[in-house]
């Protein structure tokens, strides 16, 4: 795995593992389900991503957008390609809402809406908070053929 999967805390973040992509749940959680789209494969560029990446990149997108609609009824999605600091092709998703939604006790408030997401003011989240976020995701993860 690349360093930018390993910094977001790759094994113990994984929801999903796909042919060419992995999702992982970031690890500061700028609102309930963030998410850190990372590529398997060894590019630093977008345009280096394989035909077969770009083409998995579809049905990665739809199983995110699906679990995160069941989990968060977010309000809009942002996919951020930002690779300043993490130069390896990711992404970092943020389900987007108005109101602050409640989870396992904890109050996830959407600090930027309406504007750009508020990195720098993420809920404070621990490892079992986290292990229960990524829980929940999978419960809503959607099975091939199954619930499309």
């Amino acid at each position: 795995m690349n360093d930018t999967i390993v910094k977001f805390g790759y094994p113990d973040t994984l929801v999903h593992d796909y042919h060419n992509w992995l999702v992982l749940l970031r690890p500061q959680q700028v609102t309930l389900g963030s998410l850190v789209l990372a590529c398997k494969e060894p590019v630093k560029q977008f345009h280096e991503v394989s035909a077969d990446g770009f083409g998995e990149l579809k049905t990665v997108i739809s199983d995110i957008e699906h679990a995160l609609s069941a989990m968060v009824s977010y309000r809009r999605i942002n996919y951020l390609m930002l690779m300043m600091v993490d130069p390896d092709v990711h992404f970092h998703v943020i389900p987007r809402y108005p109101d602050p939604l409640e989870f396992d006790g904890r109050s996830f408030a959407d600090a930027g809406w309406p504007g750009p997401p508020a990195l720098a003011e993420p809920t404070d989240t621990d490892a079992a908070l986290n292990a229960a976020i990524i829980t929940r995701l999978k419960r809503h993860w959607p099975v091939p053929g199954v619930n499309l």
